[in-house]
């Protein structure tokens, strides 16, 4: 089905995008973090790996 995700896939999603909002006020705060955007970069290829499992056939 077509936009139907499940829980732990919407989970990853949520947690990608408010890692995001995290890693930057932390660089906007406090500069970057190289660590922190690998590890961001690192959950973001994940998560995409998740959805793309799911979409599959």
């Amino acid at each position: 089905m077509p936009g139907s995700t499940d829980g732990s896939t919407k989970a990853m999603g949520v947690l990608t995008v408010g890692g995001l909002v995290v890693v930057t006020a932390y660089t906007v705060a406090l500069g970057s973090n190289g660590w922190l955007w690998f590890g961001w970069v690192v959950l973001g290829l994940l998560t995409l790996g998740m959805i793309a499992t799911r979409s599959a056939p």
